[in-house]
């Protein structure tokens, strides 16, 4: 009973993930109405199990390296403060990483510990800063390909409206296939390796899944419009190109078996659209609210994590 406790971390992770991760998939397709939020939150929640059943286990090992060192005390504290991190963030209706929580909060406890990788966290770290820039330029390359695709096809406004929809649905789906693919490692990634007696890595998968799963069905639906309209207005076509782009980049990065930011992909994608429509369509109020959101994340996650460490270790360590 007691060793499995440290996975009720992992399913509080994966639910709170799930919540604010689904929106950047979906978001566009549910603000525009061609979904409804429930339709939307199934055809995700089915995606995100196959994709991290399917694919997760290389960003498993990432993490499960990264926490080599660490505890089982250590674990289940880092995963709860990252998953108190992206539940407060996402009644605060701001789409963040939940790969940065994760890592700030095992940071922190790290820092608390003496036993940080360094060389791991910079691996990670400058992932985190191609996200956003990769997302942006191949949402250029998409932007372009695209348009001069439809371009070269008569066709009238409505017909190419409905492709275009259709499309984004489409893209929806894989975008949460690549969203279960890279983030699961987020939720359950550092139970992997057999730190858990009697859990493999395919149950951690299953479980980090089928978590993220109940969390875009139950918790999503407050951060979707802030992603799907808030940042920069999204017409069918660049609705289509945000989210290609995004899922693009995450299944490349699921496939290097590093996790990375929905968010970051998604507002890098809208980013690299607004540089090939003119930034003044964009609002930098809500961009700035983001990035706010991105910088607090992992410091709140490390706070949390080291400051519950503290607390918590002389509770259960003996008096000598």
């Amino acid at each position: 009973m007691i060793s499995f406790l440290p996975l009720a971390g992992g399913a509080f992770l994966g639910w709170s993930l799930g919540g604010n991760d689904a929106p950047n998939v979906f978001g566009t397709a549910v603000a525009s109405r061609i979904i409804s939020f429930r339709k939307a939150a199934l055809l995700c929640s089915a995606a995100i199990i196959a994709g991290a059943f399917l694919q997760g286990q290389a960003g498993l090992a990432t993490l499960g390296d990264f926490v080599t060192r660490q505890n089982m005390t250590g674990l289940t504290i880092a995963s709860i403060a990252a998953a108190t991190t992206v539940t407060a963030m996402t009644l605060f209706r701001l789409p963040v990483s939940a790969s940065q929580a994760i890592v700030g909060a095992i940071s922190g406890i790290s820092l608390a510990t003496g036993t940080m990788e360094w060389s791991l966290l910079l691996k990670v770290v400058i992932c985190w800063l191609a996200t956003p820039l990769g997302a942006m330029i191949i949402a250029c390359v998409v932007y372009k390909l695209l348009g001069f695709g439809i371009s070269q096809v008569p066709m009238s406004i409505l017909t190419r409206d409905k492709i275009l929809w259709s499309g984004l649905l489409i893209f929806g789906v894989y975008g949460s296939y690549a969203l279960g693919a890279n983030n699961v490692a987020n939720a359950t990634g550092i139970f992997a390796n057999g730190r858990i007696a009697g859990v493999t890595d395919q149950h951690l998968v299953l479980l980090g899944g089928v978590t993220m799963a109940l969390g875009v069905i139950t918790f999503s639906k407050r951060v979707m419009f802030t992603v799907g309209s808030g940042i920069m207005p999204l017409d069918a076509f660049t609705s289509l190109v945000a989210v290609a782009a995004m899922s693009f980049t995450l299944h490349i990065f699921a496939m290097i078996g590093v996790p990375v930011s929905t968010s970051q992909g998604i507002v890098g994608a809208i980013m690299g659209i607004g540089l090939m429509r003119g930034a003044q369509a964009m609002q930098f109020k809500t961009l700035g609210r983001i990035g706010i959101g991105w910088v607090l994340t992992p410091l709140v996650a490390l706070i949390l994590s080291a400051a519950s460490w503290a607390i918590v270790t002389p509770i259960l360590t003996p008096a000598s």
